[in-house]
């Protein structure tokens, strides 16, 4: 009796119908266990749109109890790199999924599919063409006319022989294909005799120069699926129109099994651009620092930004499985992640335009110590140690010396609560010779201690502040997006002619801002650290820069949701 399949309580979509569906008894797969994969093409790091992708493969594998494969599709030798390689691997761990000893390698299945290859040809459903592609191109024939091949009813022994031929590397590049023998008349543009195999002379990242004849993915993708035994092959709609081909592939070759495709919608977010070509663009010509960039729509550029696991997940989880392509906005994933770290993140006080304040009535040399909260969300984070003295540090924009309409901050004559310590009263400021203000004076009310007035008084505004003695240095960086505008793609002059993506790029999206405070409670911490600034947002450690002696911070995401629920 087969195992039985016990069903995680998640959000049912239509791919999971489609699952529990071949599962019922009757079904394609009744007894079998579910097997998925996540396919990457190894020619560049994952962004959030593959991210989507393998919340689908691994989740759905997960949620009914399967496994799911980690296979780089690396039939293509012109653009793989190990360095991509390793960064997808790193990049899926990092989202907590794991594939055990299930990691494959495309290319690791050459042989077999060369094989396959000879026997579409022995069968009669696949021959030798020497159409070059500009003649591949004119013969291709429009809707209501077929395309043409001159070679389609060469003879299987001559097909035979000039594909091995092609594999010894006796022919030049774009002098000799094998096309599948299918339909010259369909409709469907993608089942007019395609080519499954051509000849290029390139190092592959793995093969070496073992190979000069490479499949096709169209061809290689479903000898894949079911040399693996996977049962549920779940991709992007791209590929709707091409199931008839990955159909034709499997039922015409003696693969062990018989895998099913299934497509859904892929993610597109404003504000950003998902094309690889387009993402290699940005990092080769400087337009950011690199893959990991935190403006980036990257895994390694959101994890560096302060991305967390669990907000990425429900991200994919919240947006749903659909069948038709959309744009989500970037405020939805910025949204979630502000949802992870109000609950998860520290507080501490940063000051990042520091304005120096001086307690004129406070004791030289003396330093309290209170105990504040860490996070008001959860209890179980504790508290931390904030020290007060006579110097301290509070925001700039803390203080005014003529305040406009309501505002409670500083200014002469009025009180202030200094987050968790004191009352102060301000009573005047320094400036220097240009007029800049350099210092800020207030009194402390010693009966305020914990931030009440002993006699009840109402006090309006609570401002932050570091102590100047043991304030910690540090770096921070203001990140927004990349682009100005929310489709940077697809924009045309007044001539008609497509503008530049990059014209596009935020001149704005990074400020660099040095002489920055912290609060020492911070002192020794390492990256992934979140913390919430209080009134500034949330931000991390960055993974790259930051040193012991250096502290850099990024800020993750603002403390205002513009997300429109």
């Amino acid at each position: 009796m087969a195992e039985e399949v016990i069903i995680n309580e998640s959000p049912k979509n239509f791919i999971h119908a489609f699952v529990e569906e071949d599962l019922a008894p009757g079904g394609r797969c009744e007894g079998m266990q579910v097997h998925t994969r996540f396919p990457p093409e190894p020619n560049g790091y994952l962004h959030i749109g593959h991210c989507k992708a393998l919340c689908i493969d691994f989740g759905t594998a997960e949620k009914y109890g399967g496994i799911c494969n980690l296979r780089m599709d690396d039939t293509n030798p012109a653009k793989e790199d190990t360095e991509y390689v390793d960064a997808i691997q790193e990049d899926i761990h990092w989202l907590g999924f794991d594939w055990d000893d299930r990691f494959f390698y495309g290319s690791d299945y050459f042989p077999e599919t060369y094989e396959y290859a000879v026997e579409l040809i022995k069968k009669g459903l696949a021959y030798v063409c020497q159409l070059t592609p500009e003649e591949f191109k004119a013969n291709r024939g429009d809707v209501g006319k077929p395309a043409v091949s001159p070679w389609r009813d060469r003879p299987i022994e001559e097909s035979l022989d000039l594909f091995e031929r092609m594999k010894n590397g006796e022919f030049p590049e774009g002098s000799h294909t094998l096309r599948a023998k299918i339909d010259l008349a369909s409709g469907n543009f993608n089942m007019r005799d395609p080519v499954i195999y051509r000849i290029r002379y390139v190092e592959h990242h793995r093969q070496g120069t073992k190979w000069c004849v490479y499949p096709m993915y169209d061809f290689a993708h479903p000898i894949q699926d079911a040399l693996e035994g996977i049962t549920h092959s779940l991709c992007s709609l791209e590929y709707e129109d091409h199931r008839p081909l990955y159909n034709w592939v499997i039922e015409n070759v003696s693969v062990p099994s018989t895998p099913r495709q299934i497509e859904f919608a892929r993610l597109g977010i404003n504000y950003t651009v998902m094309s690889k070509r387009k993402l290699r663009r940005l990092v080769e010509e400087n337009y950011v620092s690199g893959w990991d960039d935190p403006r980036m729509p990257t895994l390694c550029g959101l994890r560096r930004r302060g991305y967390t696991p669990a907000s990425i997940k429900n991200f994919c989880e919240r947006i749903g499985v659909a069948k038709n392509d959309s744009t989500v906005e970037y405020a939805f994933l910025e949204h979630c992640l502000r949802e992870d770290l109000n609950a998860t993140a520290n507080r501490v006080m940063g000051v990042i335009d520091p304005l120096k304040l001086i307690i004129t009535n406070y004791p030289e040399g003396q330093t309290e110590e209170f105990s504040v909260e860490n996070n008001p969300e959860d209890e179980s984070a504790g508290n931390r140690i904030v020290t007060f003295s006579r110097e301290l540090w509070i925001e700039r924009e803390d203080f005014m010396e003529e305040p406009v309409k309501k505002y409670f901050r500083l200014f002469p004559g009025n009180e202030v609560r200094l987050k968790g310590t004191y009352i102060v009263k301000c009573t005047g400021c320094k400036k220097d010779e240009d007029g800049n203000i350099i210092e800020v004076y207030a009194e402390y009310d010693p009966e305020s201690r914990g931030g009440n007035a002993a006699d009840g008084r109402k006090i309006k505004g609570t401002i932050h502040f570091v102590n100047a003695s043991d304030a910690l240095d540090c770096e921070v960086r203001l990140y927004e997006n990349l682009f100005s505008v929310p489709d940077p793609e697809g924009h045309v002059d007044e001539d008609g002619n497509e503008i530049d993506f990059v014209n596009f790029i935020n001149p704005d999206s990074l400020k660099i801002l040095t002489g920055c405070k912290i609060e020492s409670s911070v002192k020794g911490v390492t990256a992934p650290a979140h913390y919430q600034f209080m009134r500034h947002g949330y931000f991390c450690i960055d993974n790259v820069d930051s040193t012991e002696d250096h502290l850099v911070f990024n800020r993750s995401v603002s403390l205002k949701d513009s997300f429109k629920k």
